[in-house]
């Protein structure tokens, strides 16, 4: 259950997302008082990111970012996804902007699960989820064939946080579920690259199975509708 948007070229493509985010936050604030987004790391996001930064008319101090996945690093460190997202989506008119942190400071993502589980399971319906997509057809840190994928990919499971050692990927990680990754009013995968095209075809794909291709869980799951962002 998905929509495709195909842009003539990334810039194209990063302010419509932008004009996105910011309308659904909007209408969120005016809802509810207060707007969830959730995105995620990558340099698929930058442009993205600076173009989102500078809606001024959005009432960013009624916004809480956080997001869809994160390395077990401190915040700072040059391979955080927190770092990549206060140096260029929390700028700005963004600055204004809460972020809800995937990171405790524990020894390991385990015990950062255990600190932190209740926090993101108790926040609410996402207004807006972005998420990204490996060569390897990995989303958040689902990845591949990990022991916590299973768990992960449960769109019943109660959990709203998984820690993940991928075994194709530097760092221990920290995700969220599908299950609490679908509980959003809106869905949107954004990829780049005709390669990127060519292996989300191929998760979907009848021989495809989601254990080996992640992101088939996401694009064929029947609960919240996918829009997917594309340029060349």
């Amino acid at each position: 259950m998905s929509e495709w948007h195909r842009f003539e070229s990334r810039a194209d493509l990063d302010q419509e997302l932008a004009s996105l985010a910011a309308t659904t936050l909007t209408a969120a604030i005016e809802t509810r008082g207060h707007g969830y987004l959730v995105v995620s790391g990558g340099s698929t996001p930058l442009g993205f990111f600076q173009a989102l930064s500078q809606h001024q008319t959005l009432d960013w101090s009624k916004v809480t970012v956080t997001l869809a996945d994160d390395r077990w690093v401190a915040p700072g460190h040059a391979d955080s996804n927190e770092t990549l997202v206060y140096e260029n989506l929390l700028q700005n008119a963004a600055s204004g902007a809460a972020f809800a942190s995937l990171y405790s400071g524990d020894e390991t993502p385990e015990k950062g699960v255990a600190t932190l589980e209740a926090k993101f399971a108790a926040l609410p319906t996402f207004d807006l989820v972005i998420l990204g997509m490996g060569g390897d057809a990995h989303t958040a840190s689902l990845f591949p064939n990990t022991p916590a994928l299973t768990q992960g990919l449960d769109p019943q499971s109660p959990h709203a946080l998984i820690a993940v050692h991928p075994t194709t990927a530097p760092h221990a990680r920290i995700s969220m579920t599908l299950a609490r990754l679908l509980r959003t009013e809106n869905l949107v995968l954004h990829i780049t690259g005709a390669n990127k095209s060519e292996v989300f075809e191929q998760a979907i794909a009848p021989e495809s199975h989601a254990t080996d291709m992640p992101i088939r869980a996401v694009a064929l799951q029947q609960q919240t509708p996918l829009q997917i962002y594309y340029a060349d």
